[in-house]
Formats: structure tokens, sequence, C-alpha cells
């Protein structure tokens, strides 16, 4: 009995110094374990609790100023009272629509156009975090059964409850809660820690100040000043002058254009600047820009910003001079609409009329005019638009105008010779319709220099005859030259002068015309090829073809910017000039001086000799004024109904004065006339002249140059 309970005790004892063991070492692997996370990992451990990341924002800054040649405001940036919204990195959007709801309570954002920005994925989400019970309740059991082995399980989910809200749910909101949508979705719209606008256009005193004085309630929420873009010169139907050439910026909603968003990204863009969209504001981008502010939020794990810093201080961007005289510019506006408004009378198809002004050696664009009429569909009545652009992204068969390249290239090719005389009668080729000038009785042997002064057809005809191989005439013989090298041979010489090919004016979207690399289907096409009733060119290819002319054979490239300012900080002083846009020469033209010099006098004759075609219309005789008139039979292709092959006249001018020391050159283009006999073309080109000259003379006497007058800031109140 003793010896049984002595056993007993000492298997006790064993089992208890086996668990006594066992825990110890447990505690002894626990320790080292605390050991080894406190003493190896344990400032790993505090840095992760402690993390903080930094975060660096770029803040935009107001875009620089568009000023004319004379130092006159033309396009600037008007100040507007904002309210914006920064959203941290990790808040949860029920968090956010508290804050929208609050938000509601002390601004307006209910007008039409906050309303209509609102989609139906906006109400579909937006019903989503209003009812998450009922949206919950949309998916069932077999649904989640279906998906749940899907990589895609959340987004899917996601989709089919969108797809099951109902019209009746996503129509059900009142208007208040259709405006806290409308801040909500502006709210969500931006991207963490950097300033989204909830709203910068009509935001009155009041909700200025009373969201400012509860801030400390609505995280996130600041009040500020934002800018918009603003044209100083408007006409009574608000069009702004020069406005389609001066293009858009895209708006704070809009942000970075969709097709240009990885460009842009790739230099240090964020997706919701505002950025040049066309042309001007768009080609000078990189100077109108500015360097944005740079501010680096120091935030913690959780996403909450601790610290923010500036690294780098805004600066708002360069100004850009433009050649354009902006008085210049607004008097060619007028001209155009008041000659195109009454020439048109009676006139279905004559809807635009276009001017281009260049100082023919330096190339610079001191107008850029262009006037459309067109239809409004909502009010029935007629709109006169803007439409400078067209001077470079349209193309018309520009008639006689073109007839000194035509004589040119006939002394390049030995074709012709200065002084040439060739007989000006009716030319009837076998199997054609006669071909002849606008004198249809002929005007007999003829020069080079009648034939430019009374615009003789036939003599360009028998030119391009020489050209294409064809020495003789035979009256009711066939026509026998070679087209094709004729034809290349023309746009050759005419490519020279800028007629045919790209002028490289610093705007995106030129155009070149229609025709080049086409071979005329019949050797008589290039005969009116000759008198420019073939290929197209635009106003812009025009000006610089008369130009080259003027200067001596140079081919000059357009440009409408002058120089880029630094900002200044005298809101009325220019700011010292970083970069001069200075001439650029193309190319020299192949013909010899003397040549140039003989056309020159052709054209001279065409406004001064009382038998000159533009002799009558061009009146301002003391201007001295140079140049070609020309009238194009071509097809229609406008936008008003018309029937299939309908040809209309082209009349057109291109010239230059003085002529003995030429300051401006002018292409004047009207289309689509019904009648040979208007004379719009030629009273626009002489009211364009003494406009120039006018001015000229007002400056002289009030002591200005251009010198002086780029020292001062114009127009500086209306805004900034």
């Amino acid at each position: 009995m003793k010896k049984t309970k002595k056993k007993k005790k000492a298997f006790v004892s064993l089992r208890m110094n086996i668990l006594f063991f066992v825990v110890f070492m447990l505690f002894s692997l626990l320790i080292l374990r605390l050991g080894i996370v406190q003493i190896v990992y344990g400032d790993d451990y505090k840095r992760e609790i402690d993390r903080k990341e930094n975060v660096t924002v770029n803040t935009s800054v107001p875009r620089g100023k568009i000023l004319d040649r004379n130092g006159k405001l033309v396009v600037g940036n008007k100040p507007l009272n904002a309210i914006t919204y920064t959203r941290p990195q990790n808040i949860k959007t029920e968090e956010i629509l508290t804050i929208a709801e609050k938000l509601a309570t002390l601004i307006k954002k209910d007008s039409k156009e906050d309303l209509k920005a609102i989609t139906e994925r906006d109400k579909k989400d937006f019903w989503i975090l209003k009812h998450p019970k009922e949206a919950e309740a949309k998916i069932t059991a077999a649904d989640k059964a279906k998906l749940k082995n899907d990589k895609d399980f959340n987004t899917k989910i996601y989709h089919l409850t969108l797809d099951r809200i109902t019209d009746k749910e996503i129509n059900s909101f009142s208007k208040q809660e259709l405006e806290v949508l409308a801040i909500y979705r502006e709210m969500v719209g931006g991207y963490p820690l950097s300033p989204q606008i909830i709203k910068n256009k009509n935001v009155t005193p009041e909700e200025f100040a009373i969201v400012s004085e509860n801030l400390d309630s609505l995280p996130g929420v600041d009040t500020t000043t934002d800018w918009d873009r603003y044209n100083v010169y408007k006409d009574k139907e608000g069009n702004e002058t020069l406005g389609s050439v001066i293009g858009k910026v895209s708006s704070s909603k809009e942000g970075l254009p969709r097709d240009l968003v990885d460009y842009y990204l790739a230099r240090d863009y964020s997706r919701n600047d505002r950025v040049g969209k066309s042309y001007i504001e768009y080609q000078y981008e990189d100077v109108l820009q500015g360097q944005k502010e740079k501010v680096k939020n120091v935030t913690d794990k959780a996403g909450n910003v601790l610290d923010s810093e500036v690294v780098r201080e805004g600066k708002r961007g360069d100004d850009l001079v433009l050649s354009i005289d902006i008085d210049l510019q607004r008097k060619v506006e007028k001209i155009i609409k008041d000659k195109l408004g009454s020439s048109r009378i009676g006139q279905p198809y004559m809807d635009r009329a276009f001017v281009s002004v260049m100082n023919p050696y330096t190339g610079e664009v001191l107008s850029m005019a262009g006037k459309q009429y067109e239809h409004n569909k909502k009010s029935g009545k007629t709109d006169i638009n803007d439409y400078a652009l067209g001077n470079m992204t349209t193309s018309y068969s520009m008639g006689s105008v073109v007839k000194g390249a035509t004589v040119l290239t006939g002394y390049q090719t030995g074709a012709i010779y200065p002084g040439a005389m060739l007989n000006d009668r009716p030319l009837n080729f076998k199997g054609t319709r006669v071909k002849k000038s606008w004198n249809t009785a002929g005007w007999g042997p003829i020069d080079d220099l009648f034939a430019l002064k009374r615009s003789s057809n036939v003599y360009m005809f028998l030119t391009a005859m020489k050209i294409g191989g064809q020495q003789t005439y035979v009256p009711n013989g066939p026509l026998s030259i070679d087209k094709v090298a004729a034809i290349e041979t023309f746009r050759k010489n005419f490519a020279q002068f800028g007629l045919g090919v790209k002028t490289g004016i610093d705007l995106p979207g030129e155009q070149t015309g229609y025709g080049a690399g086409q071979i005329p289907p019949e050797a008589g096409k290039v005969l009116d090829f000759a008198i420019g009733q073939y290929d197209t060119y635009t106003p812009l290819q025009l000006v610089q073809y008369i130009s080259a002319i003027a200067n001596g054979g140079y081919r000059v490239q357009p440009h409408i910017a002058k120089e880029v300012r630094e900002p200044s900080n005298q809101s009325n002083e220019m700011g010292p000039i970083i970069q001069e846009i200075k001439p650029k020469v193309l190319n020299k033209v192949d013909m010899k001086e003397d040549w140039i010099n003989r056309v020159q006098l052709g054209l001279e004759q065409v406004v001064n000799d009382p038998l000159g075609t533009g002799y009558g219309t061009i009146k301002n005789k003391k201007y001295k004024i140079a140049g070609k008139t020309g009238t194009a039979q071509a097809l229609y292709d406008g936008p008003v109904s018309h029937s299939p092959g309908l040809m209309l006249w082209n009349v057109t001018f291109a010239g230059y004065a003085p002529y003995d020391h030429p300051e401006i050159a002018v292409s004047v283009v009207v289309p689509w006339s019904t009648t040979d006999q208007t004379h719009v073309n030629l009273e626009i080109a002489d009211e364009v002249f003494k406009a120039y000259f006018d001015l000229k003379e007002k400056r002289e006497k009030e002591g200005l140059n251009n010198s002086t007058s780029t020292k001062k800031v114009e127009n500086i109140k209306q805004g900034q």
C-alpha cells in the first residue's frame, strides 16, 4: 500500500517537472522573440508606426497676357473668387458627402450649367451612396455565388448594381439633393491633395464670406482667388476680335485635353491643369503657362496632411506680344463687315471674306481678319462670326492675281522675255471650247506689262503653251503640250513664292490647298492653271506670294508672335524682352532682279495706269499701291443648298504699298459671287490701305513709334 502511494507521488512530480520545463521553454522562446522584435526589428516597426509620406503637388498659376505690337492688352486674366476642396488621400466617400451636404447650405450650385453637368452615372453612384442597403439588396445570393471565384468580383458586383438601378430611382432626387450632388461630384473629381474648384463663377461676397467663416467645420474646403481668360475687344454681337486665331483655354473642369493627356503629364502637368486648346493659346503654351507653385505635403500613414511646405514659388506665365496691330485689326474687321454686308444683298452664296496684312520684309502679320455670315438655327437670324482663321485653313481658286508668278515662270523657263509680244485673240483648239480674255475680241499684239495691266488671259495661255513645249498656236489645231512637265514646272516655280505650299506661320492647322501632285485630265487645264483657275491657295499664301514680289524675291515666313516678355511687377508696365521673333527667309526665288522689277512695274500699272484693272476702284492713289486683281470661276462647295456643279466667281486682290518702298502687303479674298462684275474685293483693299496709312499718320502726329508705344500696357483697367 505504501509502495503504491510512493510510486504515484513520484509520477506526479515527474509530470509537474515536465510541465514546468515546457512552460519555461515557451517563456524563453517568447522572451527571445520579443527580444528579436525589439532589438532587431524595433526601429523598423517604429518607423512604420510613425511613417510619413512626402507628396508634392503642383498648383496652377494665371496665364501670361497676350498683347498687340503696341502694348495694348488683347487677352488677360480676370480674377474670380473661388471655393476649392483639397481631398485627403484616404478619406471615405461618406465623409466627403457630409462635407458636401454642409457646403450646400452655404453656397448655391444649382444653375442650369451645374445641373446639366451631372451625368446619369453620377446619379447612380450618388443613389448607391445614399441608399447602401437598397443597393446591396439588388445583388442576390445567386449573383454572389456565380461570381465568387471571379478575380474582378467587386467590380462586376458594382456594375451589376448600376445596371439594376431604375430610372425612377435615379430621378427621385430633390433639387436640394441634386445641388449636393453637384458639389460632391466636383469634390471627388479631383486628385488627392490637389485643390479642386467647387465654384468659381458668380461666387457672391456673402458666399465667400460665410464659407471663409466656417472653414474649421469644412475640412479640405478653402476660399481663394481663381482666374478666367477674357478678350478685351468684342463687337456688338459678342464676337471677340481675332477670336478664332487666339484660340481657347480649357476650363478647370476640363483640365488636360483627352488626346494630349500623356503629352502634358510627361511635362509635369497635373490632370486638372488648364491649358491652351487651340491656335495661339495652344502654340505658345510653354510661354503662357508659367511656373507652377510646387507644394510638398507631409502626410501620416492615414493620409492626413501634417505639414505643407512651398518648395517653389509660382510665377504667372510670360507675356506674348503679337505682331498684330489691334487697332488696324479692328478697322479691317469693320471694313469687311461693312463691305461684305452691302455686297451680299442678292448674293445667296457670298457668305465670307478674308484679309491678310503682312510686312513684306519681316513677315510680321499686322492683321489677319475674316468674317462669315452663318444662319443661326435657334434664333432664325443670320450671325456674323469671326473667321480670321479661314485665312490659313480655307483655300480657293484665286484667279488672275497669280499672273505675276506666271510671267516670272515664263521668264525663268525662257518661254518669254521682258517685253515679249504675243497676240491676244480668241484661241480655238481642236475638240475644246474657245479660250479667250475677258475682252472677248482680244487686244492683238501686246507685251507682258500690258498683259498684267489689262489682265490678259491669252498672254498667259500662250506662255503656258510655250512652257509645255508648243511654241506656235495653230487655229483649230490640237493643243500639243507635255501637260505633266508643264504643270510640274509651274508648281515648282509657284512654290518658290509660297503658292501651293505651307507658309510656315507659327500656328497649328495650316492648310496647303488642293491640286498639288494632281495631273490635269486634259492639257487645257494647264492653261487654266496659268490664270489661277486650277489649284487652290489660301489667303495667307496669297499675301506671302505678293510679299516675295514686293521685297525683291524673298519668301519670308509669316509670324503672328513678335516677342516674349517677362511679367512685370507693375501692372501697366511691359517686362523685359526674353525672346524676339526675328524674320526668317524660307528661300530666295530663282529669278533675276530685273525680271522681278519688270513684274513690279506691271503691278504698279494695274492700279495707277488708267487702263489698269484696279485703277477705277482703288481710289487712294497717294499711297502708291501696286497689285493684281483677280476673278476666278470656281465650283461652289459652301454650306448653302445648291444644284450640283454650281459655278460661281471668286474675286481677289493681292498688292502692296508704297510700291517704291513697301511697308505692307495685302491679300483680299471674297469667294462665291454670282457675278464677275462685283468690285467688293477692290473696295475692301482700298479701305484697308487707307486704314493702315491713316493710323500711321495719326501715330506720327502723336509722337508714337514702335519703341515708344510698347513701354506701357494699355487697357489694363479692363482686367488683369
